[in-house]
């Protein structure tokens, strides 16, 4: 098992990571803007979960596969931005006055967006390869145990950044979702998900480390 001083270098490195916003932390600002603090929360535990998906599948060597084939990360990634995509056009045809669900169909919904968000966001699998190895000491025991319990940690510390901010924004996003303005909201919304689903198309493979 990784020591004390390994640990907590890790968190320190992971919180300096997550501080930085990126693709899932957009989508969940701009989710709890426009449905407000609970739909964040569910939307980020969706998130956080594809997160531990990820990190489950670098402790067995599995996110070398996606990370290894042009072809799989590719696919990948534009099925990733083809459904932030969806969802934009989604909020753009949405009717100012729709009706918003509620109960356990609307916090599926919002769970299942979170994760296929994160899923389908073949750079996570990159990021996991090229940085928990670094944080890893066969000879402190079985890699595969160590790399487990470090991406555990980068979720768990994901799940604290991540919530606060879908807290704050739909905490400052409360006033924003009145009848008068919904229409507004949502074109903001829709546009901001079509830009990070052109965005992720756009971008190429990060460099491994």
């Amino acid at each position: 098992m990784p020591d004390a001083s390994t640990l907590l270098l890790f968190a320190g490195a992971s919180l300096a990571l997550l501080v930085i916003p990126g693709p899932a932390v957009l989508f969940l600002v701009t989710r709890s803007v426009d449905q407000g603090r609970r739909a964040g929360l569910v939307s980020m535990l969706g998130v956080e979960t594809g997160t531990f998906a990820y990190a489950v599948a670098a402790a067995v060597g599995l996110t070398g596969l996606i990370a290894a084939s042009e072809l799989g990360f590719t696919v990948v990634k534009y099925a990733g931005a083809a459904y932030l995509c969806y969802l934009g056009v989604r909020k753009l045809l949405e009717p100012a006055d729709a009706a918003v669900p509620t109960g356990p169909a609307r916090r599926s919904r919002l769970f299942l967006d979170g994760l296929l968000v994160q899923l389908l966001n073949p750079k996570i699998a990159v990021f996991f390869l090229a940085f928990l190895p670094q944080f890893v000491d066969p000879s402190r025991g079985h890699v595969v145990v160590q790399t487990l319990l470090l991406g555990t940690v980068f979720t768990l510390l994901a799940v604290l950044s991540d919530g606060a901010c879908a807290l704050l924004a739909g905490t400052l996003g409360g006033w924003l979702r009145s009848p008068g303005r919904r229409r507004r909201l949502n074109r903001v919304s829709g546009t901001i998900y079509l830009g990070l689903g052109v965005t992720a198309a756009l971008t190429g493979r990060p460099a491994r480390a």
